[in-house]
């Protein structure tokens, strides 16, 4: 993928309401926050779980977002859906469009935007499906850039969670993480007010995305967050987006400090050396449940063993609390090697039991 710079500093930050819900609203709004802030955001058309709850404004709500360019010159930018939607922001002449999380889990919805912007030189931000699906993220990515989309950026929002948890989605950072490995050059926007979905996390979630070299935030303001018709609990006032982008600390990515860097590769090495022996360990497991493997298809047991499962579980996490280990972190490493250690004897038990048929085929 080829991908055009158009973001150059960091933190790049784009705010405003979640929806654009009057004229008065967005002036309002943008007039407080217009010397911080790169772009001001505001969701025109807003899909919603339920019916007869605010779907937005509509196209009016183009019109407002012209005025708040034209007295604060900002540059603007709403939500696309549709083709339609395309269409009506090219003629508002919108700076910047983005895909929202409910689009880009359909790639049909997501191609036919691409199409509708063939040949448009527009900034577009894609941000992530509801689900941690990769493949996704990149697939819509791919779609709008082979349509000729130069200027690409990508919007972490967090991540749907049946878990009760902390935050409102799932951040899963290792995602963002793995999107840049496949994508170097793209830049990564953090949405902390998807993530949070409560105003007291945004600073922390902002700081993290910081931390891990995000180039800018996404963060949901508005002049009477009390008062917001959608996500009003993760909405911030214009003064608390203030302080929270002059609270930020921006960490450098390297230094030429020689100590620092001698020390920092000494730590890297034994880290290294600790990798190697889990990785040893992990083999030496794996002999075990191949012999496992054998010892059940000779006694035509069952591979999965929901008792020993519970008690892998039990012991692991006690062993965490022993360690001071951070238990769910214990839980997924056990539950990832549990599975490979299913699919281990599954595929010895399959291919024991073909050759058995060989055989017998073979006399």
């Amino acid at each position: 993928m080829k991908i055009d710079k158009f973001i150059f500093k960091k933190p790049y930050l784009i705010a405003g309401p979640c929806s654009a819900e009057s004229e008065g609203q967005l002036l309002k709004t943008a007039h407080l926050i217009k010397d911080i802030v790169d772009v001001f955001r505001a969701g025109i058309w807003k899909p919603r779980t339920k019916p007869n709850t605010f779907e937005g404004v509509g196209e009016k709500g183009l019109q407002w977002l012209q005025k708040i360019k034209k007295e604060t010159g900002l540059k603007i930018a709403t939500e696309i859906a549709t083709p339609q939607h395309v269409e009506k922001c090219l003629k508002a002449e919108i700076d910047m469009l983005w895909i929202g999380a409910r689009t880009t889990v359909n790639p049909f919805y997501v191609q036919e935007i691409a199409e509708a912007l063939k040949g448009v030189r527009i900034p577009v931000f894609v941000k992530n499906p509801i689900h941690p699906e990769l493949g996704l993220w990149l697939g819509a990515l791919e779609r709008l850039n082979k349509v000729g989309i130069k200027k690409l950026a990508a919007i972490h929002r967090g991540f749907f969670s049946y878990e009760d948890a902390a935050f409102r989605n799932d951040p899963k950072w290792e995602l963002p993480i793995k999107l840049r490995e496949q994508l170097p050059h793209i830049p990564i926007i953090c949405d902390p007010s998807h993530i949070a979905g409560d105003s007291e996390m945004i600073e922390e979630v902002s700081q993290t995305a910081m931390d891990l070299n995000l180039n800018g935030l996404m963060i949901e303001t508005h002049h009477k967050p009390n008062e917001a018709l959608s996500d009003a609990k993760q909405q911030i006032t214009p003064n608390k987006l203030h302080k929270i982008i002059g609270n930020l600390v921006l960490r450098k990515t390297k230094t030429d400090d020689d100590f620092f860097n001698i020390k920092l590769n000494e730590f890297r090495e034994n880290i290294d050396v600790l990798d190697r022996k889990i990785v040893s360990i992990l083999s030496d497991r794996k002999k075990i449940v191949e012999e496992i493997a054998h010892f059940k298809q000779a006694n035509k047991i069952t591979i999965f063993q929901l008792e020993r499962w519970f008690e892998i579980l039990k012991y692991r996490k006690k062993d965490a609390f022993d360690f001071a280990m951070d238990e769910k972190m214990i839980a997924e490493i056990f539950e990832l090697i549990h599975k490979y250690s299913i699919l281990t004897q599954t595929k010895i038990m399959r291919n024991t039991n073909a050759e058995k048929v060989e055989n017998k085929r073979n006399g």
